[in-house]
């Protein structure tokens, strides 16, 4: 894999989401932090950049077609943030609120730091189901209506929030207090490392914890590096 001083680690996944998993095995911020270069990224990890560079050129680029996110149609890509990421959080958050309340009344006693893991996961779920809404009944049927225009070769109607930078903008601010959170519960819960003799409820806590913010990441970097830049280039090319 090629890996050029300009390219940076959003590009880099949005090529093949897979190389996300090397990312997130150095502690790299793939998604709301992927704007800046993988030099960068090590620089303020203190990783040998060397290193990193080495696994990526090793790094086997044959992407499945099926996830070649990056080539896909922009309503395609967002039915598929909807049906799969979005779907993943509603269903995940009532569980989730299930075990970290248990957990934290039944431990929190003894283990203090389960009591903020809870409300951090409180205020999180809170934001993130107001956002996708947001998205939903917003942003997203705008971009659709923006792929339509390009196909019918009409006119693109100005809509009430001006331009799709303003819903973008706020989007992303959103998805970085949300990944902002998570690095915070990562912390906290030492990286997911339940204590040595841990029931099963908790246990299960911290499993889910991190399926969650594993997902969070992917649902992020899609809509972050592929979607929003792409929305943004089709609204200009409609403009003009």
């Amino acid at each position: 894999m090629s890996i050029s001083e300009e390219k940076t680690i959003a590009d880099i996944v949005a090529e093949n989401i897979k190389t996300s998993h090397i990312f997130k095995k150095h502690g790299i911020d793939f998604c709301c932090g992927g704007g800046i270069t993988v030099q960068k990224a090590c620089e303020k990890k203190g990783i040998d950049y060397n290193i990193l560079a080495e696994e990526l050129h090793r790094f086997d680029m044959n992407v499945e077609e099926d996830y070649d996110y990056l080539n896909w149609p922009l309503d395609v890509l967002i039915d598929h943030i909807v049906a799969v990421h979005h779907i993943y959080v509603a269903e995940s958050i009532p569980l989730l609120l299930q075990y970290v309340k248990k957990v934290a009344k039944v431990h929190g006693h003894h283990y203090t730091e389960l009591l903020k893991i809870r409300d951090l996961f409180i205020e999180v779920s809170e934001e993130l189901s107001a956002h996708m809404k947001k998205e939903e009944m917003v942003l997203f049927p705008f971009i659709k209506n923006m792929v339509q225009t390009e196909k019918e070769g009409g006119k693109l109607d100005t809509p009430h929030f001006r331009t799709v930078e303003n819903p973008i903008a706020m989007m992303e601010s959103e998805h970085e207090d949300a990944g902002d959170i998570f690095k915070e519960i990562a912390r906290l819960t030492n990286n997911y490392t339940p204590p040595e003799g841990a029931c099963n409820t908790f246990r299960a806590l911290y499993d889910k914890l991190e399926e969650f913010e594993q997902d969070l990441h992917t649902h992020i970097h899609l809509e972050n590096n592929i979607l929003h830049p792409k929305a943004l280039k089709l609204e200009k090319a409609l403009r003009n």
